[in-house]
């Protein structure tokens, strides 16, 4: 694997091998030392030019307990603020001698033309970009989904037939974008909700079912609820009529949390607007796989970076290619 960039084109083959590889990584977060010397010397550098806490920290827990070096680099405060181009951010990096870059932008393609641009010879991982992609969000959903579904026999397997439910602000969420290309692939049962004015004009292509009706969604009993945050800081305009409609109408209170079955999984990216697009006792709830979610970041983070560069250097030491190819 040379790069992760986005979901849509990442075969089964290879979503499943990084889920089973996070595995691997899960068990040893359970030991006293957590800490692996797999990347030790290799240096890998958080290029955020997005605000981020959780995928930040996630990224660096992750490449730290892997014993890589690790450089934080903010584009609040840096060269990239006094106008410094992305192509001159990523020569410096090169210059330092970075073996991956997580890049955070605002705009979609961004890590697309980091890693295809020839600036720079480092793996490069999307950590989102715009409303395009944010893949390993994907995978750590679909970890969790996988593990709630299979336990302790996920390795190997795939989410054939589970039905996920995605509520909410689809339009402007990369994680929604992520997930289904993902969960297609493995073989989930995708269903969209949101209010009319937050789904995407193009989503006829999307292999998704599409309501406007969360009770209706509810009433086909999936297996997975996921409430998507409302971004209100993308909407430039009025997208619904109030927050307190939409909690009325897309929200999961505590009344519909009733009408779920036991064993369905509430989910969430995080951070969560509590009373807004989901309620504290659904969030709180023994259905919620808030905090597994987080967990399971750090274990799907090391495993992409396990593949990105561990991989391809045991790969380069055995056919003496320097093609980084797709394990």
């Amino acid at each position: 694997m040379r790069h992760l960039l986005e979901t849509k084109t990442l075969s089964r083959s290879d979503a499943i091998e990084i889920l089973d590889v996070a595995e691997d990584m899960a068990d040893t977060q359970s030991r006293e030392i957590k800490k692996l010397p797999t990347l030790r010397g290799r240096t890998v550098v958080n290029l955020f030019f997005e605000d981020s806490t959780r995928t930040r920290i996630s990224f660096e827990a992750a490449a730290k307990r892997l014993s890589a070096d690790v450089i934080n680099f903010a584009a609040k405060g840096s060269s990239v603020s006094k106008g410094e181009s992305l192509q001159d951010t990523a020569q410096t990096l090169q210059a330092m001698g970075a073996d991956a870059v997580v890049i955070r932008h605002g705009a979609s393609g961004a890590p697309r033309t980091l890693a295809s641009s020839g600036w720079i010879s480092a793996g490069v991982i999307n950590a989102g970009d715009g409303t395009h992609e944010h893949p390993t969000q994907a995978l750590l959903d679909a970890f969790t989904m996988r593990r709630r579904r299979h336990g302790a026999a996920s390795r190997g397997k795939d989410l054939d037939g589970l039905r996920v439910t995605i509520v909410g602000d689809v339009l402007h969420s990369r994680v929604a974008r992520s997930n289904v290309w993902l969960l297609n692939t493995l073989g989930a049962d995708v269903t969209l909700v949101a209010p009319p004015t937050l789904v995407p004009q193009n989503v006829t292509g999307w292999p998704v079912r599409v309501l406007y009706d969360l009770d209706e969604a509810i009433a086909a009993d999936p297996d997975a609820l996921m409430m998507l945050r409302i971004q209100l800081e993308r909407m430039g305009a009025a997208y619904f009529p109030s927050e307190r409609e939409y909690a009325r109408r897309w929200g999961l209170d505590p009344e519909r949390l009733r009408r779920l079955s036991a064993d369905t999984m509430v989910m969430h990216p995080g951070p969560m607007n509590r009373g807004l697009e989901i309620s504290s006792e659904a969030a709180d709830s023994a259905r919620s796989t808030v905090l597994e979610q987080v967990a399971n970041g750090v274990s799907v983070r090391m495993a992409v970076l396990y593949l990105l560069l561990a991989g391809e250097q045991s790969e380069q030491a055995t056919t003496g290619s320097d093609e980084g190819g797709a394990r």
